[in-house]
C-alpha cells in the first residue's frame, strides 16, 4: 500500500498537487489529474484516514456500545448483529461506519466509554443496556458527544432515546392470561439494574392491581439473559410453594431453557403452565409453538442511526423531522404455550 508522499515521489510532483487532484480541486489541469488518478490506483495508494480526520475534525464513525461475555451473550448475540445491519444501511449513505465498542463483563462500563472518548474514537455513540441510574449519560453529555440510547434510564440528561414497547408487553399479556383465568403469574426480569427491568416489572403491577391481584415478590424472577438463565427459571419456578400457573419472559433467549427445565420435571407449556416470551431464532423450533412477542431488528438499527444523525449537525438536515424519543412498538403473535386456562388448577 502507497501513501500520499510515496506516490507524489514516484509522479516527481509536489504532494500538495497529488492532494489536490486526489480530492478533485479544479486548480490541478486534468492531464495531471488524470496522471495521479492512475498511478495511485496502480501502485494502492491508500489514503491515510488519521489525517484526514484531523483536518475534517470527525473520524466517519459512530460507535455501538455493548456488553459481552458468555455470561450476558451465551454463545452468540443475534439480536445485536440484525440491529447493526440496520444501523449501517443508514450510515453507508453517508460513507460512515458502524464499530461495536465492545466492553467487557468485567470492566466497568462508565470506565470502558471514557476511555473511548478520550481517544476520539467516534464522532457519535450508541449506548445500549441502558441501568436505572446510568453516569454514561452525564458523561457524554458533560464532553459533548452526540448519542442516542437504546433504553431509557432514570438518569435524563435530554438525550434522544428508543425503547421497546415493554409496558404494551406487560399489559397486553397480563390482560390475556387473567381473562383466561390465571391468577398466580410469574415474571421474569434481567439479573442486574438495567431498568427495562423495573419498567416492566412495575407495569405488570399495575396491569394486575386493576384486577384485585398481586405480583408476588418469589414470582419475580431475575436471570442472566441465556439460555441457562431459562432454565434456573424454570427450576426456581417449580421450588415455589404456590407455583404460578403462568409465567412471561421478558428476553427472548430464556424459552429455550425453560422448555428443556419444564420437560425434564414432566410438565408442558400450555398445558400445565402457560408461556408467553419473545421470538428468536430458536423459538419456532420449540413444541409447542411459543406465543411470542416480535419486531424487525433491523427496522429498529435504522430508527437508531436516523435519530442519531438528526442530532449531528452535518445530517440534520436530511433527518431532522424525526421524533427524538420513541417506545418501538412489538407485534403478539399467538401460538400454543398459553392456549389454555388453569381450570382447576386455580
Amino acid at each position: 500500500m502507497t501513501g500520499i508522499r510515496k506516490l507524489a515521489e514516484h509522479l516527481d510532483i509536489s504532494i500538495g498537487t497529488v492532494s489536490r487532484a486526489l480530492n478533485g480541486k479544479p486548480d490541478v489541469n486534468a492531464e495531471t489529474r488524470k496522471r495521479v488518478l492512475e498511478a495511485a490506483k496502480s501502485l494502492g495508494y491508500v489514503a491515510n484516514q488519521s489525517g484526514r480526520a484531523l483536518r475534517k475534525g470527525s473520524t466517519g464513525v459512530i460507535g455501538f456500545m455493548i456488553q459481552t461475555g458468555q455470561a450476558i451473550t451465551g454463545h452468540g448475540d443475534t439480536f445485536f448483529m440484525s440491529v447493526f445491519d440496520g444501523v449501517q444501511s443508514v450510515l453507508a449513505r453517508h460513507k460512515l461506519d458502524l464499530v461495536a465498542l465492545l466492553c467487557s463483563s468485567e470492566e466497568d462500563p462508565l470506565d470502558y466509554l471514557k476511555r473511548v472518548v478520550a481517544r476520539g474514537f467516534a464522532d457519535g455513540i450508541i449506548l445500549s443496556a441502558t441501568q436505572r441510574h446510568d453516569a454514561r449519560l452525564e458523561m457524554l453529555a458533560k464532553r459533548r458527544v452526540p448519542f442516542i440510547t437504546l433504553g431509557r434510564s432514570l438518569t435524563d440528561v435530554g438525550q434522544p432515546w428508543i425503547d421497546l414497547d415493554f409496558e404494551g408487553m406487560a399489559e397486553t399479556s397480563i390482560e390475556r392470561l387473567v381473562e383466561r383465568g390465571h391468577r398466580r403469574i410469574a415474571v421474569t426480569r434481567p439479573h442486574d439494574d438495567i431498568n427495562l427491568g423495573y419498567v416492566f416489572v412495575d407495569r405488570c403491577r399495575e396491569v394486575l392491581a386493576r384486577h384485585g391481584l398481586e405480583l408476588a415478590d418469589e414470582h419475580i424472577f431475575r436471570s442472566l439473559p441465556n439460555e441457562a438463565g431459562g432454565y434456573q427459571i424454570a427450576r426456581d419456578l417449580l421450588a415455589c410453594k404456590e407455583r404460578p400457573t403462568a409465567i412471561l419472559l421478558i428476553n427472548e433467549a430464556l424459552a429455550t431453557g425453560l422448555y428443556r427445565g419444564l420437560n425434564e420435571a414432566g410438565l408442558m407449556p400450555g398445558r400445565d403452565i402457560a408461556v408467553i416470551g419473545r421470538r428468536s431464532p430458536h423459538s419456532h423450533f420449540l413444541s409447542p409453538r411459543l406465543s411470542v412477542y416480535d419486531l424487525s431488528l433491523r427496522d429498529l438499527g435504522i430508527a437508531l442511526a436516523e435519530t442519531l444523525l438528526a442530532t449531528m449537525p452535518a445530517y440534520a438536515g436530511t433527518y431532522g423531522e424525526r421524533p427524538a424519543r420513541m417506545l418501538w412498538p412489538m407485534t403478539f403473535a399467538p401460538g400454543e404455550s398459553d392456549a389454555e386456562g388453569p381450570g382447576d388448577r386455580r
